[in-house]
């Protein structure tokens, strides 16, 4: 008896949970983006990613395996024409999915899933902080041997937060009354502390 997937099962049994990831498939690669359930989603992603990894490769084989799966050839040519050598340089991580919230009807988590087509970057983006500078590290002294006779400056910034004006406070009539309110119970108060 074959081991079952993973997760769960997509539709009544096997033939139609790979149908029904087939065309899920083949709606991805026409649309570059669908909304779907989030099990769909997370159930698509790796045969989504497997496709394209045989696009890649892009050879008659791969291109057989990949029709045998998406059953419409002009799917199968947008994917080896048009998103294969847009995700060339990529190791991996073909699409991502987007968690949307929760369907009308039914309530059922969706996702959106589609497809990572920007070009790599070889560089990370830099990190950017709006808080207070950390301290600075301290500055090893050059040895005694060495002749370094210039020093790297050192940058100083001043962190200073403005806020707004504060207005003064307007007496109206419903605050002096409070006031009257507050001095006569004050007042009551320290006539029966004196009592006692």
């Amino acid at each position: 008896m074959p081991k079952p997937t993973k997760g769960p099962r997509l539709g009544g049994g096997p033939a139609h949970e790979r149908l029904l990831l087939s065309n899920l498939a083949n709606a991805l690669f026409t649309h570059g983006r669908i909304t779907t359930t989030e099990t769909k989603a997370k159930r698509l992603r790796p045969v989504a990613e497997r496709l394209i990894t045989f696009a890649k490769r892009g050879d008659l084989h791969a291109r057989r395996r990949v029709i045998s799966i998406l059953r419409d050839k002009s799917v199968v040519h947008t994917l080896f024409t048009e998103i294969a050598p847009q995700v060339e340089e990529r190791p991996g991580g073909y699409t991502r999915i987007t968690k949307l919230g929760f369907r009308k009807g039914d309530n059922a988590p969706l996702a959106s899933i589609e497809l990572v087509l920007e070009p790599l970057s070889s560089t990370p983006a830099p990190v950017t902080r709006k808080s207070a500078p950390a301290a600075a590290a301290p500055v090893e002294e050059p040895a005694a041997d060495e002749t370094s006779t210039e020093e790297a400056p050192v940058e100083e910034t001043e962190t200073t937060e403005e806020s707004a004006p504060v207005a003064e406070e307007a007496d109206t009539e419903a605050a002096a009354e409070v006031e009257e309110d507050a001095a006569t119970k004050s007042d009551d108060a320290e006539k029966s502390d004196d009592a006692k």
